[in-house]
């Protein structure tokens, strides 16, 4: 059986005031039926982590330095992630790829790194609205899905994340239908890779998630989660969507 994941994407935003508010109140509820990761900017990871120590909170890095170690003023190394209690690391996401020109082979090393420190990768796909309307979207996902997965298993990745550029942030959502239908052929490719781990590995909807379309979403056979931005940033909102199954 896979796990149930939903993981929240801070984005740049936080403070040690808020976060300490978003922590307490996530904390003194119920503890959700799936697992809950928060990702948050790398200046409060450390304070996150001690927060969340013993609890059943995860905390993971939205993004990391392919490099072990070395003269790259200002990145961070997936052994410094380890080093300081993070379980996984967001790689690929939507915008790194476009703000940042991130490469498909660049977001593989990037997995590639977390892998060899002791980290599971949440490895991100999806593609724009004028990909989607000339029909690339299946060429695209296998792109950049193919570039990961000839380094690293499926076995060895937290969760490949499913987010149309066109529903990140716009309000837009992709039907469960749409969503179901690419989230089929993700699982098909990994399986093809590996039989076992692929069948097994999550597979999260990421795209204006909130609570109102969490339960729909989440009733897709394929679907087994959701990496949340805006709708993370309230406790409440996060723990509704993780409530949602």
């Amino acid at each position: 059986m896979r796990d149930r994941i939903v993981i929240a994407n801070w984005k740049m935003n936080g403070s040690r005031e808020a976060n300490a508010r978003w922590t307490d109140e996530f904390l003194s509820s119920p503890q959700p039926a799936c697992r809950t990761v928060v990702c948050a900017p790398f200046v409060y990871l450390g304070e996150l982590a001690l927060r969340a120590l013993g609890t059943h909170l995860e905390v993971g890095a939205e993004d990391v330095n392919e490099n072990p170690a070395g003269a790259f003023t200002g990145e961070i190394s997936a052994g410094m992630l380890h080093d300081i209690g993070m379980s996984c690391a967001i790689v690929g996401h939507s915008e790194r790829r476009t703000l940042y020109g991130e490469t498909d082979n660049r977001v593989a090393m990037k997995a590639l790194a977390l892998v060899k420190a002791g980290l599971k990768p949440v490895i991100c796909v999806g593609e724009t609205l004028e990909e989607r309307e000339t029909g690339a979207t299946p060429s695209v996902i296998l792109r950049q899905l193919n570039a990961v997965l000839t380094i690293v298993r499926p076995e060895d990745l937290l969760a490949v994340a499913y987010e149309p550029v066109w529903a990140i942030g716009t309000g837009k959502t992709a039907t469960p239908e749409i969503a179901q239908s690419v989230h089929a052929l993700i699982r098909t490719r990994l399986v093809e890779v590996s039989p076992k781990g692929g069948a097994s590995t999550p597979i999260l909807y990421g795209g204006s998630v909130k609570p109102e379309n969490a339960h729909e979403l989440f009733a897709q056979p394929d679907i087994d989660g959701a990496l949340v931005g805006g709708a993370a940033l309230k406790a409440s909102s996060f723990l509704a969507i993780a409530n949602a199954f």
